[in-house]
């Protein structure tokens, strides 16, 4: 067992300049700076105090913190905002896709500290918060553990993701997904990409230094190996299988359940019937509750702008979603005669989806790819029934409506339903082998 904890590296911000506050003394290879600074990309180089250079870092003299300004968070979500955020540990500057990138060079257990206080409210019960370190820590080791030892130049995945879909020729398929570890010159990003990470900004608190204490080095393993510790805000009522959101890999430990007390009553959900009824009306679950208290625990600020997330309803008409399909695929199928359910997943989640078209019709996927294509941002899940409203002579509705269930991918913990089961009593042990099912917890360091 290594007793020593590893540090992090975690990319902050990709833009064509920053400006940073050093809030404390740090030193660089130039010498020893504090206050303000602005730092600009130019013909492949950093510009920074009248110097052109490829990489700058500042260490910490003491204890101290630096500020980024101008931080975009929710990229690709429908709260995307920017606000200015602070962190403990080096700071780290590189120039990747033309823009200056911001890295943070973090304790892995400084960074679980903050990452706990990011995903979810500081004063969430400390059953939740011993969850959630040790599925975050569970993750992040194994994105670190999965490093290749020489990295090859890639592009940066903090800018918008956006569904590539290619093609030409009608009644094509396209399946395209996103994960997490493409990331190439630092070990993870600071969004929901990956696991939100907001540094200090968002205040901690004893109690989840507390969780942090408790479960420190605890990770997730199966079969020797660590778990690929997923999380998403709800399920919808029942969990989602890795293979039907990501690459056809399929993991014992994050398999099809209900999230309730009895974890097999649930329908088969893959069959459209069985979907369309459950998504239409809300069956008992951990994660469907309006209670303020438990959902406070889970949803920060921007996140409670979102108040109906368990079953949730879209509606656009014919010209909205012509032209917000054409507008995110890329792709013109002129006036949209349908949108058609291909294959779904246990959740009721659909993994292809039809788009039937006036000039040209193509399935789509998976789920990420399909949320992307029918949101300015990203549809809250793709675990979706479509109602079609005013068809006129030609066969097209005038009107579309969606009504689904769920807000994520649905794999793994659903970080609502377990903040249920935390108010109710389960304990963080509980609660981590109901949502990861045969998982081991064992101590790393």
């Amino acid at each position: 067992m290594n007793k020593q904890q590893p540090t992090v590296s975690v990319g902050i911000m990709n833009e064509p300049e920053v400006r940073f506050t050093l809030n404390a003394e740090y030193s660089s290879n130039e010498g020893v700076y504090s206050g303000d600074h602005l730092i600009v990309a130019q013909n492949g180089k950093l510009l920074w105090n009248g110097r052109l250079t490829d990489e700058i870092v500042f260490q910490p003299v003491a204890d101290g913190s630096f500020t980024l300004h101008d931080v975009t968070i929710g990229v690709s979500f429908h709260w995307r905002r920017k606000e200015d955020q602070t962190f403990k540990g080096a700071l780290k500057f590189i120039v990747e896709n033309g823009s200056v990138t911001a890295i943070n060079v973090v304790p892995v257990e400084d960074y679980l500290t903050s990452v706990i206080s990011s995903e979810m409210s500081a004063k969430a019960s400390i059953e939740l918060l011993k969850a959630h370190a040790v599925i975050s820590r569970s993750w992040l080791l194994a994105q670190i553990q999965s490093k290749p030892a020489e990295k090859a130049t890639s592009d940066s995945v903090m800018s918008d993701l956006q569904p590539d879909l290619g093609g030409n020729g009608d009644d094509e398929e396209t399946i395209k997904w996103w994960d997490r570890d493409d990331h190439v010159n630092y070990d993870v990003c600071a969004d929901d990409h990956c696991q939100r990470y907001q540094g200090i900004t968002r205040a901690s608190t004893p109690t989840v230094e507390q969780a942090i204490r408790a479960t420190w080095g605890e990770v997730l393993m199966h079969g020797g190996q660590l778990c690929d510790a997923r999380f998403s805000k709800s399920c919808g009522g029942v969990m989602e299988e890795f293979e039907n959101c990501w690459q056809d890999e399929h993991h014992d430990y994050l398999v099809a359940r209900r999230d309730g007390e009895d974890e097999n009553d649930f329908p088969n959900l893959t069959r459209e019937s069985a979907a369309e009824e459950w998504i239409l009306t809300s069956p008992k679950a951990f994660c469907n509750t309006h209670d303020p208290a438990i959902l406070s625990q889970v949803l920060n600020d921007y996140d409670q702008e979102t108040t109906d997330f368990y079953r949730w309803k879209v509606e656009y008409t014919q010209e909205q979603l012509a032209d917000l399909i054409k507008r995110r695929t890329g792709v013109d199928y002129g006036r949209i005669r349908d949108l058609q359910p291909v294959a779904r997943g246990t959740s009721g989640r659909l993994y292809k989806m039809k788009i039937v078209g006036e000039k040209l019709s193509r399935v789509i996927g998976k789920e990420l790819t399909i949320r992307y294509a029918l949101s300015e941002t990203a549809l809250y899940s793709s675990a979706f029934v479509v109602e079609r409203h005013d068809i006129d002579a030609d066969g097209y509705p005038r009107k579309f409506v969606l009504r689904g269930a769920g807000w994520g991918h649905g794999v793994g913990l659903c970080q609502i339903g377990a903040a249920v089961m935390g108010a109710h009593g389960y304990s963080y042990r509980q609660i981590l082998l109901h949502y990861f099912a045969g998982a081991n917890i064992e101590k790393q360091y």
